[in-house]
């Protein structure tokens, strides 16, 4: 699932076990097709949701 927020973030919710390069490709996708260059990846399948957060930047 895909969230842009402010029009300023492209924020990809995921439930997985570890995030995969393949994630962060999907992410760098949506990122570049809408024009942003901020993306979240935010994987809710961790103990503490910090750990489970990763930023990409164009």
């Amino acid at each position: 699932m895909d969230i842009v927020v402010a029009e300023r973030v492209v924020v990809e919710l995921k439930c997985v076990e570890k995030i995969l390069p393949i994630h962060e490709a999907q992410l760098l996708t949506y990122i570049k097709l809408s024009g942003l260059r901020t993306g979240l990846i935010l994987n809710f399948h961790t103990h503490v949701l910090k750990d489970g957060i990763k930023r990409l930047v164009l």
